[in-house]
């Protein structure tokens, strides 16, 4: 219990460093090096971008463009991270040979060989399957239970080890979920800030300000362009880790099922 306290404990501060390194690292890059007076006419960032110099474009996007590169600093570590972790739970080799494998030895009757299998794959489904396959021979020689007793043992046992596997899996997805939310949100608020300070510079008196004018639509569309760059991103990689998570326990599910009729075989 106190080793799963600290395991969560762990996790939680793991997101809050990375939440706050990416946002000092945002801002760094904004002040930096896009705000950089070489990017700026006469050496001066408060004036206009040297043409052509992105740099230079992106840094009168305005206060809201550090927070939105914090956000896509955010969204690349977790992309990176939740890859390493889905990767380490699908195991060692190929995961459908692994479970066509396995099925094979179960419908053999070769636990042994099953668990050794499983203790080579190193995946969330060979640490399910090993869990039942423990408790697969101690069902068979329980001279206590009747028979539907030891099927629904083993399959409580086999749901059990998933519940324990499936949030491994689905960890901080939540945080790609909120990004394709909130990303967005947050360009759209920039947006809104640059059209302001845009239509203001077009109400002066006489001729308009150039610079504001200039430095408001500038603001305006490159905080839109971050924002929509980040949920799009986000919004991919959530699809595609979620439609890998679902068919990893599509193949749990289904290697669970397997072990559950093989003993349910064994005991006829």
């Amino acid at each position: 219990m106190k080793g799963q306290t600290l395991k969560d404990a762990f996790k939680s501060s793991f997101v809050l460093v990375v939440i706050i390194l990416c946002s000092l690292a945002g801002y760094l890059i904004y002040d930096q090096i896009m705000g950089n007076s070489v990017n700026f006419e006469g050496g001066n960032n408060a004036g206009h971008p040297l043409p052509g110099n992105y740099l230079g474009i992106i840094y009168k996007g305005g206060f809201i463009v550090p927070l939105l590169i914090a956000v896509n600093l955010i969204l690349l570590t977790f992309v990176v991270e939740r890859f390493i972790m889905l990767a380490s739970a699908s195991g060692k080799g190929n995961l459908n040979s692994f479970v066509r494998t396995l099925q094979t030895l179960l419908n053999e009757n070769k636990i042994e060989d099953a668990s050794i299998l499983c203790d080579k794959q190193r995946g969330s489904i060979a640490n399910v399957m090993k869990a039942g396959l423990a408790r697969y021979r101690l069902l068979q020689s329980d001279k206590t239970l009747m028979n539907d007793q030891k099927v629904l043992a083993l399959q409580k046992d086999l749901e059990e080890a998933t519940a324990l596997e499936l949030p491994v899996l689905s960890e901080n997805l939540i945080i790609l979920s909120t990004i394709a939310s909130i990303s967005v949100l947050i360009g759209l608020i920039g947006t809104v800030l640059g059209m302001i300070r845009a239509f203001g510079a077009l109400a002066t008196a006489g001729a308009p300000d150039s610079l504001a004018l200039a430095n408001g639509i500038s603001e305006a569309l490159v905080n839109t362009a971050f924002g929509i760059t980040g949920s799009t991103l986000a919004i991919i990689f959530y699809n595609y880790y979620s439609a890998r998570i679902d068919s990893t326990t599509y193949k749990m599910d289904e290697a669970s099922f397997s072990l559950t009729q093989t003993f349910a075989s064994t005991l006829k």
